[in-house]
């Protein structure tokens, strides 16, 4: 998300030798959208088998989404009257939201083109259960509709449902049958955005792992710097896709009149709050006149950049640089190793703060950011024009291979 600098660093205290020094931040105009989510999850089912990851991979997607500065209104493993009780408490919070966003893990079904979502004492044991014990789609993006600009809406629900058999088979409910219908986009603000976790009518991989093939990716990649969610979502289906071995493929309805980018980073400005001890006043000065500046000023301001560049790490070699060439870091983790050689191994830290381990942590650094020599030299370029920049953000394999990388940019991405 962007930021714009509110504040300059104060002026040096008075009279205590000790100064905080900070770069103050407020949201940018892409900051200050407002976003409202609903995220549901339903693992639990009174009267089918249990599914292992919907209510998991909703928790992370609710924390994701807090992470992205969304209001979050959330429930998991609810009943038919606790999800309407949700549902309700989302239709008043999100009127005119900037973006509104609704995710579900769990079962889902479709009926005659119709889709429903279905509440864990869900037992459709007859023709009226569709009315009084599922949840249609298009009631809860109703609710989503009401004066908002932008709608997203992601279903991981197509999960293999014995419940749609008895309604079929049992109730005789025709058309009855796992896998939900395309959803149509309505015209109005500046667009919808619909992802299934597979193909309209087909059936999704509930996963063995900590989350679902779909809401893996998701998490993945849902709020990646500077990419727009059309993008993310290209790069979530080539996850899934790779990862069941091209039996899923996740599908994507978008009408959107906008780029929406939901983690927007000016790579050119100074985001770093920093904090670090005055420098002492010469010639026995009480520090009285510390304040000879007025707050606010140029001088301050310059300062604090100061300050900041001298928590920039050195490397321990003043060599050049070379993409393949082994770097002398000063990190024992990466010492001896490549620019090449680094991307294609693993990150040492979370590539998006907040993320679970499991979404990252032994994965390749190249397969999670679609690293190559030409990306990585645009990215490095913010690093050489902006130095401070490298402080910004934890970086995957530390902050002192992001210093090598504008030592690289810099001699021409050689």
């Amino acid at each position: 998300m962007g930021f714009d600098l509110i504040a300059r660093c104060g002026g040096l205290m008075r009279g205590i030798g000790l100064a905080a020094l900070a770069l103050l931040l407020t949201l940018s105009a892409a900051n200050a959208e407002r976003r409202v989510a609903l995220v549901l999850g339903n693992s639990r089912y009174q009267h089918a088998p249990a599914l292992t990851n919907p209510v998991r991979d909703a928790q992370a997607m609710a924390e994701r989404l807090k992470n992205l500065d969304f209001e979050v209104v959330s429930g998991f493993d609810l009943t038919k009257l606790q999800t309407q009780t949700t549902i309700a408490q989302f239709a008043k919070q999100v009127r005119g939201a900037d973006i509104a966003l609704f995710f579900y893990a769990g079962h889902g079904l479709q009926v005659s083109g119709s889709n429903y979502l279905l509440p864990v004492d869900a037992a459709l044991e007859d023709e009226t259960s569709l009315d009084f014990e599922a949840v249609p789609v298009d009631f809860i993006l109703r609710q989503m509709s009401r004066e908002t600009s932008i709608r997203l809406i992601f279903l991981d629900a197509c999960r293999d449902n014995p419940l749609a058999d008895v309604l079929a088979k049992t109730a005789g409910v025709k058309g009855a049958r796992s896998g939900l219908a395309e959803i149509p986009i309505e015209n109005g603000g500046a667009g919808t955005l619909v992802a299934f976790a597979t193909s309209p009518d087909q059936v999704a991989y509930d996963g063995s792992g900590e989350h679902s093939p779909f809401a893996s990716a998701l998490l993945a990649h849902m709020g990646e710097t500077n990419v727009s969610i059309t993008e993310a979502m290209n790069r979530v289906t080539a996850d899934v896709f790779k990862a069941t071995a091209g039996k899923q493929r996740p599908w994507t309805n978008v009408s959107l009149t906008t780029e929406v980018v939901l983690h927007k980073i000016d790579l050119n400005a100074p985001l770093i709050v920093g904090e670090a001890s005055a420098p002492q006043p010469e010639g026995g000065s009480d520090g009285r006149n510390a304040t000879a500046n007025p707050a606010g000023s140029d001088d301050d301001a310059q300062l604090a950049l100061n300050v900041l560049r001298q928590k920039i790490p050195k490397l321990a070699s003043d060599d050049p640089i070379f993409f393949d060439h082994p770097i002398d870091f000063g990190d024992p983790e990466i010492d001896g190793k490549s620019i090449a050689e680094l991307i294609k191994g693993k990150p040492r830290f979370s590539p998006v703060e907040g993320l679970d381990k499991s979404v990252w942590e032994g994965k390749h650094c190249d397969g999670c950011h679609q690293w190559n020599e030409a990306r990585l030299c645009e990215q490095a370029k913010n690093f050489a024009s902006n130095d401070v920049s490298v402080l910004r953000l934890q970086h995957p394999l530390g902050t002192r291979f992001k210093v090598a990388l504008a030592k690289w940019a810099q001699g021409g991405c050689k």
